[in-house]
This record gives structure tokens, C-alpha cells and sequence, in this order.
């Protein structure tokens, strides 16, 4: 989906691109959706929606040391501590303990920990290629890794397929698509100490999602007061940056 956007950027990759875009794809990808989804099949999407934001935790501390950049301020840990309290007040449920929590725990961190890998990849691969060229070989070439490991599967995937499915996995490859190409590129444009608070939306807009379009689900008022928290950190945060960059 991405590929037809970047065709004219295929001859100005530079050399050294091919290595870190197959561990783009291994991190991004491949090892991100496969721990994912396998916490997601231990355990609950509450537990997901929590621990989603602890891929901010591990970026601010792997980021200073993979690629030099700044160490966070203290605004940037409270953020990141107010938005973590805002998570759990937003996705609170008694279902979060559901099916095998601890072996849930480890593998939605290991995704977590996976995706700031990959984020800190997207920085020198940025250098070598244009970004939506890199987001669209992580997202083949991590695809065709994870068909070969599912192929046993494929008989029956197949004969489980309808119009239904089919929409369904078309709409899920577009939003991978513009999320990851959307993604990639404001990691390369934008600092990561400010883009780890703003992921802590993605468990917010999950709960928020859920409660609006799933059955028996409805918002109530831990989305509201964790969205408040979220939202108020991220606006405190942003003010903050713009008056160091004007003072600077």
C-alpha cells in the first residue's frame, strides 16, 4: 500500500541500507506483532492497553544510549509518570487479570520493548533511504517472514475467508500502513523524548475505541479522568517545549 507512494525514491538509497531495513523489519514487524498478538491470546487486551505505553519507558532510556541524543528532563519523566497513572485509570477493568496475566505481561513488553528497538532503527535508516520506502519493505518483508512461520496454518486461514474477512484484514493492512508511515516519519522529524509522552494516546484511543464500537463495552468515568490526565500532561509537555525552543 505504501510502495506505489515511493517508487521514485528506489535509486537514491544509499549504501548500507539493506542490513538495518531487514532488522527494521525483524523489530518493527515481525517480532512486535508476534509478541503482540500472542499476549493478546494469553491474556486480555486490557493487559495490552496498559503495557503499550511501556514502549515510551524503554525508548527514553535506549534511545541516550543507541543514539546519543539528550538525556529526558524532569518534565519529561513526570510526563511520562502522569500518563502512565492515566493509562491505568482509562483501561481499568476487572477482566485485566484474565487467562495467563504474567505470561501476558512478558510478551506485551517484549512487543513494547521490540517497537523502541525498531523506533531507534527508523533514525540511521532515515539517512540511508527515504522513510516510507523503509516503512514499506519493514512492513513486506516482516509480512513474508510471518506467513512463512504461519504456513501450516494457511489451509485453514484460507478456508476461512469471506467478504467479512477479507474487509476486515484489508482495513487492518491500511491502518498498519499509515500508522507505522505516519510514525516512522515523526520519529525522524521529532525529538523522542517528546514523541514518548504522545504514545501513551495509543492506549487511550484503544479504550476510548472499544467502549464506542464494541458491545458491552461503554465509556465510563476512568476514561474520561486517565484521558484528562493524558491530555493535560501531553498540553503541559508541548507549552513546555515551545518556551525552551523560543528561549534557546
Amino acid at each position: 500500500m505504501i510502495f506505489p507512494f515511493c517508487l521514485g525514491q528506489l535509486t537514491s538509497c544509499k549504501p548500507g541500507w539493506a542490513r538495518l531495513l531487514l532488522l527494521l523489519a525483524l523489530t518493527q514487524t515481525v517480532l512486535q506483532y508476534l509478541f503482540f498478538y500472542s499476549g493478546l491470546a494469553a491474556s486480555s487486551g486490557v493487559l495490552g492497553s496498559i503495557l503499550v505505553g511501556a514502549g515510551s519507558l524503554w525508548w527514553i532510556v535506549l534511545a541516550p544510549l543507541c543514539l546519543k541524543t539528550p538525556w529526558p528532563r524532569w518534565r519529561h519523566f513526570c510526563v511520562i509518570a502522569v500518563s502512565s497513572i492515566g493509562v491505568m485509570i482509562a483501561v481499568y477493568a476487572p477482566g485485566v487479570g484474565s487467562g495467563a496475566p504474567f505470561l501476558g505481561m512478558i510478551l506485551f513488553l517484549m512487543a513494547s520493548l521490540s517497537g523502541a528497538l525498531a523506533a531507534i532503527l527508523v533514525v540511521p535508516l532515515s539517512r540511508l533511504m527515504d522513510v516510507k520506502l523503509a516503512t514499506s519493505g519493514a512492513l513486506f518483508f516482516g509480512g513474508i517472514l510471518l506467513m512463512l512461520g504461519g504456513v501450516r496454518e494457511m489451509p485453514r486461514f484460507i478456508a476461512s475467508v469471506d467478504v467479512s474477512l477479507a474487509i476486515t484484514t484489508v482495513y487492518l493492512a491500511g491502518v498498519s500502513a499509515g500508522a507505522f508511515g505516519l510514525w516512522n516519519w515523526l520519529v525522524r522529524e521529532y525529538s523522542v523524548n517528546v514523541l514518548a509522552g504522545y504514545r501513551f494516546l495509543i492506549p487511550l484511543s484503544a479504550v476510548t475505541q472499544s467502549s464506542f464500537f464494541i458491545k458491552d463495552e461503554s465509556p465510563g468515568f476512568g476514561i474520561a479522568l486517565g484521558g484528562i490526565l493524558i491530555l493535560g500532561s501531553l498540553i503541559y509537555l508541548h507549552r513546555s517545549e515551545m518556551k525552551a525552543h523560543r528561549s534557546g
